[in-house]
């Protein structure tokens, strides 16, 4: 089903989601590029999740995760501190009236997917499936 542009299902709507998805695009290719010139950067290799954008399209939240998880705070701190280098490269490449600002964030999901991962495996659901077979 079509999604009407005057639902307000709570969601955020396909531009939303769109804006957001070119950016994550343009973001990894910035990163990749290894043009930001920090200590913490030097290489690093980063994974942009995801980017959440404002309704609004002036805030987006990004979300990265180094390669293994290794020195994940510092280089989310880094890449804060440099926000506006990345910002103006990514206007290079991203046509935008305004161009949201950027505020990167950890990513968190995949520690949660290994927490359910290990919730399945655990002993207590095993004899739990093993009883529901049983009958």
């Amino acid at each position: 089903m079509v999604k009407s542009r005057f639902s307000n299902d709570g969601g955020p709507s396909t531009r939303v989601l769109r804006v957001g998805e070119n950016i994550r695009h343009a973001l990894a290719e910035i990163l990749s590029r290894g043009e930001i010139r920090d200590e913490a950067l030097d290489n690093a290799s980063v994974t942009v999740t995801e980017v959440r954008c404002s309704p609004d399209l002036r805030n987006a939240t990004v979300f990265v995760m180094p390669l293994g998880g290794i020195n994940e705070e510092e280089i989310v701190e880094a890449l804060n501190f440099n926000s506006k280098f990345i910002r103006g490269q990514l206007s290079k490449m991203v046509r935008m009236k305004y161009l949201p600002n950027l505020k990167f964030s950890s990513d968190h999901s995949f520690h949660e997917a290994d927490h359910i991962e290990a919730l399945l495996n655990s002993a207590h659901v095993a004899q739990d499936l093993q009883k529901k077979e049983a009958d």
